[in-house]
């Protein structure tokens, strides 16, 4: 079946993101991205079921001193939401859409934001193209498989793995993008922040991204994606001499505090801060904490 393609009402976001879009072509498909103030890059990769918006504090705090790009992921955001049947929403796709844009905008030294699957999209890209890497700043997220003999949380093994449950609850009940905004942050959501954070996703057509995200979590070789996570765990260490901040929300019931300390201990060097009254939105939970930090951390690091 076919699902129909539902407008975003900009008054669910506006107030919150002032901002001026951009798009790239990307097979017919347009990829959204932002592209705020100038001087160093910094490009903030966010996750699934967030998008741009997510980082729109930081995005007006960095601004006046900084060029801050935050793209949209292809079918999130206020970028395209095809069908299945025009993108595939692979982890390959989602790097090749990334690694055209950085291209595309001819960032030669970049700092890299990243949180949740924004991780693993950017770090693939990153290790690619350490040269082209001048600071990381990492927010609960991963850049190699779950640690130790960790496996997925029991919600998304069931999301990923259960498709006659979690098509309909997912595309038709919203159960992804809604569930997050209660589950990922610390504290409860602003009315204003919980309606921009689920703007995008307001119809069963706009929902196929956050229901593909899970489905596609690699964890075993032969999944679609596993190598491309293999290989970005096996080559971390090109970063290594890269100045990276870690900060951490630590109710995250996905990135938990394992995944805090495995990247500890890949960057022993790295700066790493574990917040206590945040969750996996820790953006959300703590702004004006990850704004001090992120600031202070890029006024010591100089390109």
């Amino acid at each position: 079946m076919t699902l129909a393609a539902t407008p975003i009402n900009v008054n669910d976001y506006r107030d919150g993101y002032p901002f001026q879009s951009h798009f790239l072509d990307r097979n017919g498909l347009r990829y959204h991205y932002l592209d705020e103030g100038s001087g160093e890059a910094v490009v903030m990769v966010h996750g699934n079921p967030t998008w741009s918006y997510f980082f729109r504090r930081v995005i007006g705090a960095l601004s006046p001193a900084y060029r801050c790009i935050a793209p949209d992921h292809m079918g999130c955001g206020l970028s395209d939401k095809p069908d299945e049947s025009r993108y595939d929403f692979r982890l390959r796709s989602r790097v090749d859409d990334f690694s055209a844009l950085m291209d595309h905008l001819n960032l030669e030294r970049v700092t890299l934001m990243v949180h949740d699957w924004g991780g693993m999209i950017a770090m693939a890209w990153a290790v690619a193209n350490a040269d082209r890497v001048a600071r990381i700043v990492v927010t609960n997220t991963a850049g190699f498989f779950p640690p130790g003999e960790k496996g997925i949380p029991l919600r998304l093994w069931i999301v990923r793995n259960l498709g006659a449950f979690a098509r309909p609850a997912v595309l038709y009940g919203n159960l992804f993008a809604r569930g997050a905004t209660v589950m990922a942050p610390r504290k409860r959501l602003s009315p204003d922040a919980r309606k921009g954070l689920l703007a995008p996703y307001n119809s069963p057509r706009n929902r196929i991204a956050t229901l593909r995200f899970v489905q596609d979590i690699p964890l075993v070789a032969g999944d679609p994606g596993f190598d491309i996570v293999d290989d970005v765990s096996r080559n971390l260490d090109r970063l290594s001499s890269v100045p990276m901040l870690i900060l951490w929300g630590k109710h995250d019931f996905v990135f938990d505090v394992d995944y805090y300390s495995e990247w500890r201990r890949r960057f022993p060097a790295a700066e790493g801060h574990l917040f206590e009254d945040a969750g996996h939105y820790l953006l959300e939970d703590v702004p004006e904490e990850i704004i001090q930090r992120v600031t202070d951390f890029l006024g010591r690091h100089p390109i």
